[in-house]
């Protein structure tokens, strides 16, 4: 039922108002007596919501409604109302024709794998917890969330005289742009109207996506550039010049500003050689996750770390909350701009790896993977199965792992130098096609 980010699907058949319903009853069953909800823009999300909050009142839990809010304002939410768990109605950078449901603890951090296991209990064995006539929660409206959500960010960074283009993505995250408002910034948004058709671009905020954002900030010569996905739980920025900054290059240049001799950060296993490089002249150290928030949001509550990312765009701050809060790492990042220097200038100086990435779509990931992990493990000493299947080399690394939230085989490859990237790239790549037959 749930995936590295929570439960997502086609509307209708993966995810249908029985489904919200039912994992409504099972969190009040678990003894959640307050808990908060919102959603991102797409129409689905109304009747979702509607029947998780029904599902959640009939166990006797009161619901404290958000409306459309950006997946970290929903996390930050549970605290701010001293609720016992939040909800978000999000398929986050999936297509329009998705949506998904995410379950957060007070602390920020999405439900571990012991609370979806039990969710997901409760549910196959309908051992819902319904509450008498007389006992059954409440619904209450609070529009409080959004304002809550910018003065904590204006007071958690310092302030930031820039130009700034906020590519919103018709998602929930209009927070940042209010936001970096409050920090001084000049602000300009697109795709700021909220509609989960998606229709300006794909939610997702890749380099091929933001062609218009790094179009936009050349035009108006704006300092820097700042795109969401959906729920905006994801960030992704343009340097001055136009240019999309790779995750990875973004995750050293937030580990490098934050981790200092004897620190350490935590990222998945399918990230860059550069931050343990970058990391090494400091005296830092970088500890390998799977790939998810939930796993680097596990890690970070240790002692001692003080960063946690993934190169797809999410970023988690421990001691502000353990949610990957876009937009959070916008003003992290026009704070950095702003004290240290041109984007592109930081980026250079961090410099890049060749990396290669590939998915392939198959119909049996899970099966596919056991064999291929198998003979992959067979073969090389050097390999672990933290997710996936990884592989260290002389020349570099490859990952190959199934997505959590797509029918999809991913594939990673990394080397210091072009050629061999290439020639490690293709060894993975000849595993999968061999093995997806």
């Amino acid at each position: 039922m749930f995936g590295t980010s929570g439960i997502r699907g086609p509307v209708g058949d993966v995810v249908t108002g029985d489904l919200a319903l039912s994992v409504g009853r099972a969190l009040a069953s678990t003894g959640a007596e307050r808990v908060v909800v919102g959603r991102d823009p797409r129409d689905s999300g109304r009747f979702l919501a509607d029947a998780l909050s029904a599902g959640l009142r009939e166990c006797g839990a009161d619901v404290v409604n958000i409306g459309l809010a950006s997946t970290p304002t929903v996390a930050r939410s549970v605290e701010w109302k001293d609720a016992d768990a939040g909800v978000s109605i999000t398929a986050s950078h999936n297509p329009p024709t998705d949506n998904g449901i995410k379950l957060w603890n007070p602390s920020g951090q999405a439900f571990d794998a012991d609370q979806r296991a039990e969710i997901t209990r409760i549910i196959e064995d309908e051992a819902f917890d319904l509450a008498g006539w007389d006992e059954t929660g409440e619904e209450t409206q609070w529009d409080g969330a959004h304002d809550a959500h910018v003065e904590t960010l204006a007071e958690a960074v310092s302030p930031a005289d820039l130009s700034v283009v906020v590519d919103v993505g018709n998602g929930a995250g209009a927070v940042t742009a209010d936001a970096l408002y409050e920090l001084g910034c000049d602000v300009e948004t697109l795709n700021a109207q909220p509609d989960g058709r998606f229709p300006a671009r794909p939610s997702e905020p890749t380099a091929e996506n933001c062609q218009s954002l790094c179009d936009h900030v050349t035009a108006i010569g704006a300092d820097l550039g700042i795109a969401h996905d959906g729920d905006a739980d994801r960030m992704m920025a343009v340097d001055e010049n136009g240019d999309f900054i790779s995750g990875d290059v973004l995750l050293t240049l937030f580990a490098r500003q934050h981790a200092e001799d004897g620190e350490t950060i935590v990222t998945p296993v399918d990230t860059s050689l550069i931050v343990e490089d970058v990391l090494a002249e400091q005296g830092a150290d970088v500890v390998r996750t799977q790939v998810g928030d939930v796993y680097v949001a596990e890690r970070a509550t240790e002692p001692g770390v003080v960063f946690g990312g993934e190169q797809s765009g999410a970023w988690i701050w421990a001691d502000q909350t353990l949610c990957p809060d876009g937009p959070l790492a916008a003003c992290r990042l026009a704070e950095l701009v702003a004290e240290n220097g041109p984007l592109s200038e930081l980026a250079a100086d961090v410099g890049e790896y060749p990396i290669r990435r590939k998915n392939v779509h198959v119909d049996d990931k899970t099966g596919l993977m056991e064999s291929l992990s198998e003979a992959v493990t067979d073969r090389y000493a050097d390999a672990t199965t933290i997710d996936g299947v990884r592989v260290t080399l002389d020349e570099g690394w490859f990952l190959i792992r199934a997505s959590g939230t797509e029918p999809l085989v991913r594939i990673a490859a990394e080397a210091r130098d072009p050629d061999a990237a290439d020639d490690v790239f293709e060894t993975a790549d000849a595993f999968v096609a061999e093995y997806a037959e």
